[in-house]
């Protein structure tokens, strides 16, 4: 069984930064690509940022520039890094993995960017 833990979400004001981290444990093989996603209420969920295991990225239009996901493989973590945060990115922050064409979820931390 997989386990995705997330941590770093909060409350910041606009312009603020915040690091999110995600560490992947349990039984995984291989895993193929990870990505966050967001949700804000009322919303539906969307895709925030992706990187696959060669460590290409593909980001939503609404964050390129200012978000940067990562990974360290040493620590099965993954980082998403945002700066210059607007309010219109308060949201439910989850972390997923692909392996063996199969996605694993975490919780996700909140994060609220207040104007």
């Amino acid at each position: 069984q997989v386990q995705l833990v997330e941590s770093g979400g909060g409350l910041v004001q606009a312009g603020g930064t915040l690091r999110l981290s995600c560490v992947v444990s349990g039984r995984i093989f291989r895993p193929d690509a990870m990505a966050w996603y967001r949700q804000a209420p009322g919303k539906q969920r969307d895709l925030v940022a992706g990187i696959s295991s060669a460590g290409s990225t593909n980001y939503a239009d609404s964050v390129k520039g200012r978000f940067t996901i990562s990974t360290d493989n040493a620590s099965n973590t993954m980082y998403l890094q945002m700066n210059s945060l607007k309010p219109e990115a308060t949201a439910a922050y989850s972390c997923t993995v692909r392996s063996c064409s199969t996605w694993s979820w975490g919780q996700g931390p909140q994060v609220t960017v207040s104007s």
